[in-house]
Parts: C-alpha cells; sequence; structure tokens
C-alpha cells in the first residue's frame, strides 16, 4: 500500500509558527531578566577581579615579609641587634599569623642570644598566651619559656606546663617529655622518670639525639627504681 503524500507546506508552516514562538518566548524573557542577568555577570566578573587582586596583593605583601625576615635574621646573625629589633617590630604586626609568630620567636632568640634570660622567658610567655597564634607556634613557646628558666622554677611547674605537651604522638613530645623526666628526677620520682625515658626512647617520632639521651638516662635509672610505689609519690 503506497504512502499518503507528505504535505511540505503545512510542515514549514508548523516549523516556522514554533520559531516564531520560541522567539517570541524568548524575547519576553530578556525583556523580563534581561538586565538582571548583566548585573550578575558583572557582579561576578567584579568580584572575580577583585579576588584575584587581592591574591596578588598578598603574595606580593608575604614576599615583600619574607624578605624582611631573612634581612632581621642576618642583622641578628651579623649582632646588629638594633636593626633586628627594628624590622622585627614591624613584622610582629603582620597580619599573616607565620611571620608575625617567626617574627616574635626571633626577637625572644635575639634577647636570648643576648643573655636577657628574663625579657627572653617573657617573650617566649607571651606568644604561648596569644591566642590568635595557631597551637604549634605556642606550644613551641611553653617550651622554650621552661627551658629559659627550667633551673629557677619548681619541678612542679615544669610538670604543670609540660604535661599536656609529653604524651606520646605530640610533636614536642621529646622535648616536653625529657624536661619533665627531669622534673619527676628532682621530685625523686624515680619510676615516673624511668618510664617518662622508656617511652620516648621506644618513639620513633622523636629526633634521635633525644631518643640516645633517654635511653642512656632509663637504663642509668633501671636500677635506682624502687620496688615499692615510691615513684607515684608526690
Amino acid at each position: 500500500m503506497a504512502l499518503p503524500p507528505i504535505n511540505t507546506t503545512e510542515d514549514s508552516f508548523i516549523r516556522e509558527v514554533d520559531e516564531e514562538l520560541r522567539r517570541d518566548q524568548l524575547l519576553r524573557f530578556w525583556r523580563t531578566y534581561g538586565r538582571w542577568l548583566i548585573g550578575a555577570v558583572i557582579l561576578g566578573l567584579a568580584a572575580l577581579g577583585g579576588w584575584l587582586f587581592w591574591k596578588d596583593q598578598q603574595a606580593k605583601a608575604a614576599a615583600i615579609e619574607s624578605e624582611q625576615l631573612d634581612e632581621a635574621v642576618r642583622m641578628a646573625t651579623a649582632g646588629n641587634d638594633a636593626g633586628a629589633s627594628k624590622a622585627l617590630a614591624l613584622l610582629k604586626t603582620s597580619p599573616r599569623d607565620g611571620y608575625r609568630a617567626t617574627a616574635m620567636m626571633t626577637d625572644a632568640a635575639v634577647l636570648l642570644q643576648k643573655g636577657k634570660l628574663d625579657e627572653a622567658a617573657k617573650a617566649y610567655g607571651a606568644i604561648a598566651k596569644d591566642e590568635s597564634l595557631a597551637q604549634p607556634w605556642r606550644d613551641l613557646a611553653v617550651i622554650r619559656q621552661t627551658a629559659v628558666q627550667y633551673d629557677r622554677v619548681a619541678p612542679d611547674e615544669v610538670i604543670a606546663r609540660l604535661s599536656p605537651l609529653a604524651v606520646k604522638g605530640n610533636p614536642w613530645f621529646g622535648s616536653a617529655g625529657e624536661m619533665v623526666a627531669i622534673a619527676y628526677l628532682k621530685k625523686n620520682r624515680i619510676q615516673d622518670a624511668a618510664k617518662m625515658f622508656d617511652d620516648i626512647a621506644a618513639d620513633k617520632g622523636v629526633p634521635e639525639t633525644i631518643r640516645g639521651r633517654a635511653a642512656n638516662m632509663a637504663a642509668s635509672l633501671s636500677g635506682r627504681a624502687p620496688a615499692a610505689k615510691q615513684g607515684s609519690a608526690k
């Protein structure tokens, strides 16, 4: 059976009507929302441009501060304490925590190098209490402060400061644990000291030099630890 002939004229008319309808719909949509779309595109481009500009400025500022920090360290190493202090004073107001913390730590180290132990300890203490800084910086400052004051503070104070850091898995376990263990010895807590040294010596994450010292101390204490519970006595 033959197929009926296709009415090409009717099909063309339908297509033209459909296209006209779509154009009309697009035109109405554009008239209603076109300005909003243009505004959104402009705002998006402006925001992107502002963000790129901000990132560029941040990178340039960071590069400048990096150079200033390097120069401050060079001056401090060369004995130009006045120049180093002036450069560090500017960096200590940086909006970038890393540079601010590094400048504060370097300033404290300069004071320590000059033999100003009390001022250095005070500077480290200020860093430790600065809640705007990341915790690793604050923890390091506590360790440095305690090391500077170690012979001038009571063993109980050393233990109170450093016990939160003298635990396995903490990045500062070796340094903090070593000082806590010696504080235990000063309090005649032999078993506690021996255990701390043993733990430090067994921790692969602790620097080898500290582990070596801890192993030697643990070995020397093994024969001194009392059989009773003397080590847990306060």
